[in-house]
């Protein structure tokens, strides 16, 4: 078996060690510093002689190094080198990780994780609820609190009847009946059950702030974070999206939230209005009459798409056809026709792309759109010229 430099030193980055097995891409060694990756965080990349290491995994209770194109052989003595900077960007992220969640279980007790994700470009913990930016905005506070104040971060081995782990975050579902429990304490803020690899002090990681938070369906709520530098200049970087905010809105600093949210409240009012407008225009509208086929047509202002479909569909349950084009900062065109003798894809491609847009989809139901809105009217008549003589 492999012994695992990483448990006892997350530090150890570069050692000599003998060739166990060596199977094509598959390299095992006596002894190695590679983190294989576990409870959420990535695998270690480097070399072994020189040779790029893409991919370290357990495979039973083997550690498994992928090294493509090696000539390596079995019974080698190599000298071995982990991506230090990869590595110490992973250590930062899963302490960072243990640090904002146990700091977010202090807004809400009862909070539990579903899922944890630690890579050098991504790096978040999912939840299995929404937590509120005010709630979040406390547990930054007191994580990074916690890192100023530098506290150590160790690690011990517990066993299964040891009466302190009431005390660890733990999920004993996952930890094999014969392993002892490894436990990664935080100060005395947190403990938790965890076999990774960790910063030995809070101060390390320097800074941590949470960027985004997005839905991921029934797993939760997944919250992204970053440390260190990237913390920093994600901090900036929002930092001057709110001032160029404040500056647009004409708000004080302390009065934005609610200014965008009035803001929002108001265009949803609007959208709402011209939504109505939109309907009444369609409904109050003179079709062309065809040979008896009625082809409903008009230009109507920026709305959502599902009025304009809703109406063509019903236009075309009805045996008449339709073009309805929605002008805004592009123009988007749907036509639908109840008639055989026109086919909507058709016509609708061949007009659209005389006016350097793009349309298709089925005979009965065709969308596209162009990109000059001022070509709406144009788009709209020669349509109608194609419609006619089919009638």
């Amino acid at each position: 078996m492999t012994e695992e430099i990483f448990r006892r030193d997350s530090y150890a980055f570069e050692f000599e060690a003998v060739v166990v097995s060596a199977e094509g891409e598959d390299i095992e060694l006596d002894i190695t510093a590679f983190y294989p990756g576990g409870g959420g965080q990535v695998c270690d990349t480097g070399t072994i002689r020189g040779s790029a290491v893409t991919e370290v995994f357990y495979k039973g209770k083997r550690i498994i190094h992928k090294v493509p194109n090696n000539d390596i052989k079995a019974g080698e003595r190599v000298w071995c080198s982990v991506d230090w900077d990869r590595r110490y960007d992973l250590m930062m992220g899963h302490t960072g990780e243990h640090l904002l969640f146990c700091s977010l279980r202090r807004q809400v007790p009862d909070l539990t994780i579903t899922k944890i994700f630690i890579a050098p470009e991504s790096k978040y913990v999912v939840v299995d609820r929404d937590v509120s930016w005010e709630d979040i905005e406390k547990a930054l506070i007191f994580a990074n609190n916690a890192i100023r104040e530098n506290l150590p971060v160790t690690k011990s081995l517990m066993s299964r009847d040891d009466p302190d782990l009431e005390n660890v975050r733990i999920k004993m579902e996952r930890i094999p009946d014969d392993e002892e429990i490894s436990v990664v304490a935080i100060g005395d803020i947190d403990l938790s059950a965890c076999s990774g690899i960790h910063v030995m002090e809070t101060g390390e990681l320097e800074s941590i702030f949470v960027d985004r938070k997005v839905s991921v369906g029934k797993d939760g709520i997944a919250i992204h974070f970053k440390v260190g530098d990237q913390a920093k200049d994600s901090a900036m970087a929002l930092a001057g999206v709110c001032l160029r905010t404040i500056e647009v809105t004409g708000s004080k600093p302390e009065d934005l939230v609610r200014t965008v949210s009035n803001t929002k409240e108001e265009l949803q009012i609007m959208r709402r209005s011209v939504s109505d407008h939109v309907k009444r225009l369609i409904d109050q509208s003179h079709p062309y009459i065809i040979n008896g086929i009625e082809i409903h047509n008009g230009l109507f202002p920026q709305v959502d798409r599902t009025i304009l479909t809703d109406a063509a569909e019903a236009f075309k349950n009805e045996g008449s056809v339709s073009i309805l084009i929605s002008v805004g900062s592009t123009a988007s065109v749907i036509m639908s026709s109840g008639v055989d003798s026109i086919d909507c894809s058709e016509i609708l491609t061949k007009v659209l792309k005389q006016l350097g847009g793009r349309g298709g989809g089925k005979k009965d139901f065709a969308q596209g759109g162009i990109s000059d809105p001022t070509l709406a009217e144009n788009a709209l008549s020669m349509l109608i010229q194609e419609v006619v003589p089919q009638l």
